[in-house]
């Protein structure tokens, strides 16, 4: 969330950046201001109210002790219109905080100058590409054919116990999806990240403050006689422990990882890339998450691009960053880096981990904040990545390593599964 001070100070800077994403904030830019404006006076209104009503209070109170009894009564009458106008407008200005936020709710983060303008996936930047892409035989296989054909992957007995997008890992593919796990978290608590084993359910407020709510509502398996919402991501239980705290220069920086499995509705998606392990409704995934002053975030955002650079490297896949367009940026996302592997067997490429820095935008939601060296406070800027999605790594290494014999196991990864191939 915005915000409103930053608004009010570069308003034609915001509109501006805003445009890279499609969005026209002018008109709710000025009726934010307005509702701001209507905020202040009300607020200064209810505290000249109540300021008054604590002076007329301590005057009636010598006045009893004083025996003057008559005027105590009289100006009794005029505090009890003051209590009058303090509950009017303290209801006042609870509206005016309610349809602030609420407006504030829609308007996405502010772009930074990186981030290319554009209108969809197709006008991302291609910043970075490593790895040779493999040559496959003739007859070579997709992964959810390869999944079959060694029956390490069932969709359809997951289809089965649950539905579509809920597939039952066998044998050596559960296995192999364990390996990647301990492997992808062994990889951050060594690179200095504390380990967390996270709630796969939080409340509301925990989804309004990492921006989950209210923009991806229809997105979210929400449990409704609880009020609890399916985590999407480690991301946000993740940030919400920190909801609400005053940190201090020795709680930074703030290193967390955590492995989850995550649910999404993914409603409205449908097609042939959807397909096996392509998107689904539970997966697996290793979060890294930071929270850093503001004048060190964009370096630790370096630091996590390398961290998954690194990983990439070690499991051999051929992979290509892209710098997100606005039209494809995230709603709480000032710039996302998009990590993709190749996938040889359908000849296109993955998606398989986003790296963003929020910036404050998270921590105005969370109320976020640490007190600088001057003892001022201020937001502080959160970030996250995912290292890695499991399903789409998976897929990109049962098509990527496969030979006419099986499917070979990458080097780094033996130690951790205990055979070096599926056959």
């Amino acid at each position: 969330m915005l915000q409103v001070n930053n608004i009010k100070e570069h308003k034609d800077a915001y509109i501006k950046a805003l445009k890279k994403r499609n969005f026209d904030a002018e008109s709710i830019f000025d009726e934010v201001l307005s509702l701001d404006e209507t905020r202040r006076s009300t607020q200064t209104k209810l505290d000249d109210t109540l300021a008054e009503s604590n002076k007329l209070s301590k005057q009636i109170g010598l006045m009893f002790k004083n025996g003057e009894h008559q005027k105590a009564n009289l100006l009794k009458e005029k505090t009890g219109k003051l209590k009058e106008d303090s509950k009017k407008y303290s209801e006042l200005l609870a509206n005016s905080i309610a349809e602030l936020e609420k407006l504030l709710y829609t308007v996405p983060n502010i772009p930074t100058e990186s981030v290319p303008a554009g209108v969809s996936e197709d006008d991302n930047e291609e910043i970075f590409k490593e790895g040779d892409i493999p040559v496959l035989a003739e007859g070579s296989l997709p992964h959810w054919e390869l999944a079959k054909k060694y029956d390490i992957i069932d969709f359809e007995l997951g289809n089965k116990v649950t539905g579509a997008g809920f597939p039952i890992y066998k044998g050596k593919g559960a296995r192999l999806q364990r390996a990647l796990v301990s492997y992808f978290l062994d990889k951050a608590v060594d690179a200095g990240y504390s380990e967390y084993q996270l709630p796969l359910m939080v409340n509301e407020a925990s989804g309004y403050g990492t921006g989950q709510l209210p923009d991806k509502e229809g997105q979210m398996y929400h449990i409704t006689e609880d009020d609890l919402y399916m985590i999407p991501t480690a991301e946000v239980p993740i940030t919400n422990m920190y909801r609400g705290n005053l940190l201090t220069d020795k709680d930074f920086p703030i290193a967390c990882t955590g492995y989850t499995p995550c649910f999404r509705r993914e409603a409205g998606s449908y097609g042939a890339h959807v397909r096996g392990l392509n998107r689904l409704h539970q997966f697996d995934k290793v979060e890294l998450v930071r929270i850093e002053k503001p004048e060190n975030s964009y370096d630790a955002l370096d630091g996590m691009v390398n961290h998954i650079k690194d990983l990439l490297k070690d499991l051999k896949l051929p992979y290509r960053i892209l710098r997100l367009c606005g039209g494809d940026l995230g709603f709480t996302s000032a710039l996302t880096y998009d990590f993709e592997v190749f996938s040889t067997a359908q000849d296109r490429w993955l998606e398989i981990s986003s790296v963003s820095n929020f910036e404050t935008f998270q921590a105005n939601r969370l109320k976020l904040r640490y007190k600088n060296k001057e003892g001022k406070k201020e937001l502080v800027h959160t970030l996250n990545g995912s290292a890695l999605a499991l399903p789409r790594v998976l897929a990109g290494i049962l098509e990527n390593y496969q030979t006419e014999n099986g499917i070979k196991i990458p080097e780094v990864l033996v130690p951790y599964t205990g055979f070096d191939m599926i056959d």
